[in-house]
């Protein structure tokens, strides 16, 4: 599977709008597809672009039919439930399927070196007006080589175009790209790397997904269900998909940054770059690969909800729920790192509960998995009959089962991200205090509320009778 063929079953599935009235790169590109995507609108492919023949792809991830168009399941499944069954396939699967290498693909059908490395041969947007220049890429993954252990890594970065050779790439602090680039600083080298900008969109959840032994190419073929296939990309020799739209490689200088940004951020705000650009590590373009008539596939931000916060709260709602069956935590239904929370800051858990005290064991679960342990900072625990992303349930019971003074738990210090625009610029950055909300009815309890419930034998019989009635919800 490619990404071409992921437009495709969007296009039949009618999640899909091909736009041929002439658009600019220049914010118009990326103005249309935030409004269509917080509107939950279909995917966006961009036919005709001002001054330029290849078009742009956006909006992937934007509804939970698209997620699950991308996972191969059924339509109708909710984000919880899609998360389930990538979590049950990479868990529970008896074997992983081994990814293939192979020889060609698609991606070799032009190899461009030399003077003929020109970033400005793609459409690059402009997402936001204070945003520092032009984003080939702000979902891109970056292929990588530990130079100790050989182990490769994809990590998913923002690539500002600096100019027709150079791109910025935000390599946070702490991460395993950065790990990565300080050995070969050590070692007075310069990185190989490569970008791949439009794929199978798996091996972006790949990539978020630890797996011990395995590729993210051999969990991509795992959930697919088929073998994933990578090509050894001829400058770097570091593997990228057969059937990628767009491969750049190059060299990453560990000691030579450059300025970047500031982007409009997932959180729906700029980082104190926006007043003072960071200088980042650079990708020197040696070599540009690329299918015949590329697609550019484009991720905006900023406020949520975009496609790329139900990305985050698809791959973070699948890792979390996956360390919380590794932990052995019992009673868990339903697990949603919510994509109103910019996919990362609050999660809900719906537990069925056992014992006194399980739904507050449960909250500290997720606060002590490697998913929960950074960023996350709310946790709501809610009670079986409440699915974890039906939010307006959610509601109900921090209405009406919870009560703050009993409910409530906070911890004073928690790894955060930078980019949080909550914590004081000024102050630390890099910790958080974080809240456990408990809206479960208690256990113990003897007498518990009595809902006000609907007679499933009527329901059932309502259900049947449905289209009698010409009510179209």
């Amino acid at each position: 599977m490619d990404l071409r063929y992921f437009i495709n079953q969007c296009a039949e599935a009618h999640e899909l709008k091909r736009v041929t009235t002439e658009v600019d790169w220049n914010l118009e590109i990326s103005h249309v597809s935030k409004l269509t995507e917080e509107k939950k609108g279909p995917a966006l492919l961009f036919e005709s672009i001002k001054g330029y023949d290849t078009p742009v792809f956006t909006g992937a991830f934007a509804t939970t039919k698209r997620l699950a168009i991308m996972l191969g399941l059924p339509h109708d499944l909710t984000l919880c439930q899609s998360a389930q069954q990538w979590m049950k396939k990479t868990i529970t699967s008896e074997g992983l399927i081994k990814a293939k290498e192979v020889k060609d693909g698609p991606v070799l059908e032009n190899v461009l070196s030399g003077d003929k490395v020109d970033l400005n041969m793609f459409p690059v947007p402009k997402f936001f007006p204070l945003d520092g220049g032009r984003y080939i890429g702000t979902m891109v993954s970056v292929v990588l080589k530990d130079p100790e252990t050989g182990e490769v890594n994809l990590g998913t970065y923002r690539m500002q175009m600096l100019d027709d050779k150079r791109c910025g790439v935000q390599i946070l602090p702490g991460k395993r790209g950065e790990r990565i680039m300080k050995k070969y600083a050590k070692m007075g080298k310069k990185m190989p790397a490569a970008a791949i900008i439009g794929c199978d969109p798996l091996i972006f959840m790949a990539g978020t997904l630890m797996h011990k032994g395995a590729s993210d190419y051999d969990i991509t073929g795992t959930v697919r269900g088929q073998q994933a296939e990578f090509l050894m990309a001829p400058l770097t020799g570091l593997p990228v998909p057969a059937g990628a739209e767009i491969v750049l490689e190059g060299e990453i200088d560990p000691n030579a940054f450059l300025p970047e940004g500031p982007f409009a951020e997932y959180t729906g705000y700029y980082t104190d770059e926006l007043h003072k650009p960071i200088p980042k590590p650079v990708l020197e373009v040696k070599q540009i690969l690329h299918r015949n008539n590329p697609i550019l596939w484009a991720t905006g931000q900023g406020r949520p909800v975009t496609d790329v916060h139900m990305l985050l709260a698809f791959t973070r709602t699948a890792t979390l729920w996956t360390e919380l069956e590794q932990m052995r935590v019992p009673g868990i239904s339903s697990v949603c790192v919510l994509p109103e929370s910019a996919g990362r800051f609050w999660a809900v858990v719906s537990v069925k509960q056992s014992y006194p005290g399980h739904s507050r064991q449960v909250a500290d679960a997720v606060i002590g998995s490697n998913t929960g342990s950074y960023g996350i900072k709310g946790v709501i625990t809610v009670d079986e009959d409440i699915q974890a992303d039906d939010l307006q349930r959610v509601f109900w019971a921090l209405s009406c089962r919870y009560d703050p003074m009993r409910g409530t738990e906070l911890i004073k210090r928690g790894r955060s991200t930078p980019l949080d625009p909550a914590l004081d610029p000024d102050g630390d950055k890099l910790t958080t205090s974080r809240i456990l909300m408990d809206a479960c009815i208690p256990y113990e309890w003897k007498q518990k509320p009595v809902e006000a419930r609907m007679d499933e034998e009527m329901l059932a019989k309502i259900r049947a009778r449905w289209h009698e009635y010409g009510i179209d919800i």
